[in-house]
């Protein structure tokens, strides 16, 4: 487990699209935030990414920049950003077992097909949610064993003006 204060792994993803996304480049004014989503397969998925699209653009103006990451193939991320409509939120894909295992996500063995229909990966990550500081350390984590009792985006909104009004530290780290 990653504790706040203390050094993230290195992320280093492809995303939709063709480019390189590089934890170790990111400038935000105040924090990176990733999104680990279970991947295409996933119903419940699909609701919060189209909720982070359409909220990107205040997540931009509190200095915050965002990376949704799943260890999904770049067909399946392309599945994921054209079946979804999603416009706004970068989309990375590729990200491997090993590198969710090292950001503490829990793992899961696909079952078969989803209530849309589509099979799940033989593995896959359940979701996390992470704001990291420009120095590359953590601030909060936000992890989950199951698909469900995901945080709020316009929770992490409100969380977010007031840790920045407060210049609240970081919790958790003992």
């Amino acid at each position: 487990m990653i504790k706040p204060r203390t050094a993230v792994p290195p992320l280093h993803v492809k995303l939709v699209g063709g480019s390189d996304w590089k934890l170790e480049e990111q400038r935000p004014k105040q924090f990176t935030m990733i999104v680990a989503y279970r991947g295409f397969h996933c119903p419940k998925c699909e609701i919060y990414l189209r909720e982070l699209d359409r909220l990107m653009g205040e997540f931009q103006q509190r200095g915050v920049s965002v990376l949704a990451v799943s260890c999904d193939t770049l067909e399946r991320g392309q599945l994921t950003q054209d079946d979804w409509g999603l416009q706004r939120v970068p989309l990375g894909y590729g990200m491997t077992i090993l590198t969710a295992r090292a950001w503490g996500l829990c793992i899961s063995i696909g079952r078969g097909k989803t209530s849309k229909g589509i099979e799940e990966p033989a593995q896959f990550s359940e979701p996390g949610l992470f704001l990291i500081r420009p120095d590359g350390t953590l601030y909060a984590a936000i992890i989950s064993t199951m698909p469900f009792a995901r945080p709020n985006f316009k929770e992490i909104l409100s969380a977010l003006d007031f840790i920045l009004e407060k210049n609240y530290p970081a919790r958790g780290e003992a």
